[in-house]
């Protein structure tokens, strides 16, 4: 995605002149070893020439500091304009040089994200860090387990989906628990309602989650709106005080946490270069190819920003949840008879379930996240709703530009 794109050859005997042609500026630096086989050093670094430095520069006597001086063959590196680009260009030499171990090093674990197993008779809504493609629902993510769960519970609350993780039989002797006992769960357990009645209500959660809980207040609101008309106030009392907890609840649901096949954003950093803007896409949770908008080449051009940014965002096409089948996974024809369901019953399963769920987007998601709730976090970004707003992310690339004495972002970053 991002190589590392200048190298030079190492000769202990000229490194005067090897160093001084690193940029003393933040990147990211591969050491290549002059014995094939041997392990390569890749790391980033707030500057490459004083890391080169330490590293291949003669050791001081007695000194027990890694030094690569008498084993290095050449360096490859990339000056990076933000620490998203660093990360992501990190990412894609460890991915490319150590494929078995670049999770480890890059400390990359996947995100937390809200799932409703849609392929389980009676749904229930939990938090987990595993993403495949089993026709659940995932919104996310979240910036911890901590976080999601706290979310989780006070949204539940608003619906009376089951919150345990016992095997429904739908036993009337089966004494249930204290959500039932409260009226905050339908109780499939004990056959407290009928499979119809819990896949409503399961349609609800997740039509709220898909919504960004727009599904919900809008139901609660005409609820009110239709009581108030009839002159029943006190149930319009009662759905008001419902549609203030909903509010309340759905306050903690972060920005970029969203059904992930459908999460699509773009990421406007500084780049290294002069008057450059790099734009990064994320469509479907998938980190897609750089934009770069050299600001400064725009006066022989004959395309303007929005034109080039519209190239790099509308083509690319978005991989397809919900008609595609992962690899390996049976087809809904596969399916045994006991497991198929009504066209009205599969309708909302089949379009809210995730089919198509490669390893990288748990990895990109997770790049996302470190970078979405970092604190301070450097650039902005913008969510697609029903088109690109590309006049703010205009606006948004004058302000990334802006001297850094009139940038309150960069001022906060550095």
């Amino acid at each position: 995605m991002l190589e590392l794109d200048c190298g030079l050859e190492f000769e202990p005997e000229h490194d005067e002149i090897f160093f001084a042609a690193l940029p003393a500026r933040p990147g990211v630096l591969l050491i290549e070893m002059s014995e094939a086989g041997a392990q390569l050093y890749l790391a980033r670094t707030a500057d490459i020439r004083r890391a080169a430095e330490r590293l291949l520069r003669e050791p001081e006597a007695a000194s027990k500091r890694l030094n690569l001086r008498n084993v290095a063959a050449r360096v490859r590196y990339r000056v990076t304009g933000s620490k998203f680009e660093q990360t992501l260009a990190l990412y894609g030499c460890a991915h490319e040089k150590f494929p078995r171990r670049y999770r480890d090093l890059l400390r990359l674990r996947p995100p937390a994200v809200l799932k409703v197993n849609l392929r389980n008779e009676y749904p229930r809504c939990y938090v987990t860090r595993r993403i495949a493609g089993d026709g659940g629902f995932y919104l996310g993510p979240f910036a911890s387990r901590k976080s999601a769960e706290a979310f989780a519970e006070g949204f539940l609350d608003l619906f009376k989906i089951r919150r345990c993780q016992i095997k429904i039989r739908r036993d009337p002797e089966f004494p249930g628990c204290i959500y039932s006992e409260m009226k905050m769960c339908l109780a499939p357990c004990f056959a407290g309602c009928t499979k119809e009645q819990y896949d409503v209500e399961t349609s609800r959660v997740v039509a709220t989650l898909a919504s960004s809980g727009e599904a919900l207040t809008e139901e609660l609101e005409r609820d009110r709106e239709a009581a108030s008309e009839a002159l029943d106030f006190e149930r319009a009392a009662g759905l008001h005080k419902r549609l203030e907890k909903a509010s309340a609840a759905l306050r903690g649901l972060p920005e970029v946490a969203r059904r992930i096949d459908e999460l699509d954003a773009v990421i406007l950093q500084r780049a290294a270069e002069e008057k450059t803007i790099i734009a990064f896409p994320v469509l479907a949770g998938l980190l897609a190819e750089p934009i770069f908008v050299r600001f400064g080449e725009l006066s022989s051009e004959p395309r303007s920003v929005e034109a080039i940014l519209k190239q790099g965002l509308e083509p690319q096409r978005r991989p397809d949840d919900r008609s595609s089948t992962q690899e390996g996974q049976p087809s809904d024809t596969d399916a045994p008879a006991h497991e198929k369901q009504s066209a009205a019953s599969t309708d909302w399963r089949s379009q809210y379930g995730l089919r198509y769920a490669p390893a990288e987007r748990s990895e990109h998601l997770a790049i996302l996240a470190r970078w979405f709730y970092s604190k301070p976090r450097e650039g902005e970004i913008f969510f697609r709703e029903d088109d690109w707003p590309y006049r703010r992310i205009l606006r948004a690339c004058g302000r990334l530009l802006a001297p850094p004495s009139s940038n309150p972002s960069a001022q906060s970053s550095a």
